[in-house]
């Protein structure tokens, strides 16, 4: 069921327009993100022929699949080691936050494996990272003076 709604959900987003900013290609300060139009002219408001796209309900995806991570899992913020502790690893997916350290980061990734529940941005390896450091520190001379 989920696969069949994932599929219409990935055909209706290639149909979907790109929704930009009524007149962001004519100035720099006109930034690209959608806001609604409320010009009493606008062409776009009334939806006029070779105008682009508004913003309408009926581009929206279906509802068992709005704001489920591709992979079918449900996207769960994590700060800390204790917030995987509810989780069902049938069901979510993690998402660290940006705000996390590298040390607290390294105990969400270990207790996330632990619990079999997936890590969206884990990250390279802890052990690729520092071999990638001694081969950029071997290039190097430490001569001094």
């Amino acid at each position: 069921m989920k696969s069949r709604l994932f599929r219409i959900a990935r055909l209706m987003r290639r149909r979907q327009p790109a929704f930009r900013h009524e007149q962001a290609h004519r100035w720099v300060r006109v930034k690209e993100s959608w806001r609604k139009v409320r010009g009493i002219d606008s062409a776009t408001r009334e939806k006029r022929k070779g105008r682009p796209a508004m913003v309408e309900a009926g581009y929206r995806k279906p509802r068992l699949v709005r704001g489920v991570h591709p992979s079918g899992y449900t996207e769960v913020l994590v700060y800390r080691p204790s917030d995987l502790d509810n989780l069902n690893p049938d069901l979510h997916a993690v998402r660290i936050g940006a705000t996390v350290g590298a040390r607290k980061r390294q105990e969400i990734i270990k207790k996330a494996e632990i619990m079999m529940i997936r890590v969206l941005n884990a990250g390279a390896p802890e052990a690729v990272m520092e071999e990638d450091l001694f081969t950029e520190l071997e290039g190097i001379d430490m001569e001094v003076g």
